[in-house]
């Protein structure tokens, strides 16, 4: 996971992190596995869900 980032990422970096496509992490999103919050109109992933997630080892 990247050092130093922002306490959220946007779809395509948590897509790139994970080297999976955007709709797979879209897909995440709406399974639940993966937090979301919106800001504004554009949703952002808490870094905390993505190193939850990557904990549980599902990717």
């Amino acid at each position: 996971m990247r050092s130093g980032g922002s306490a959220t990422l946007t779809v395509r970096e948590v897509a790139e992190e994970l080297a999976v496509c955007r709709a797979t992490v879209y897909a995440l999103l709406e399974r639940g596995e993966l937090e979301r919050v919106w800001v504004g109109r554009s949703i952002r992933i808490p870094s905390a869900s993505l190193e939850a997630f990557l904990a549980r080892g599902r990717c």
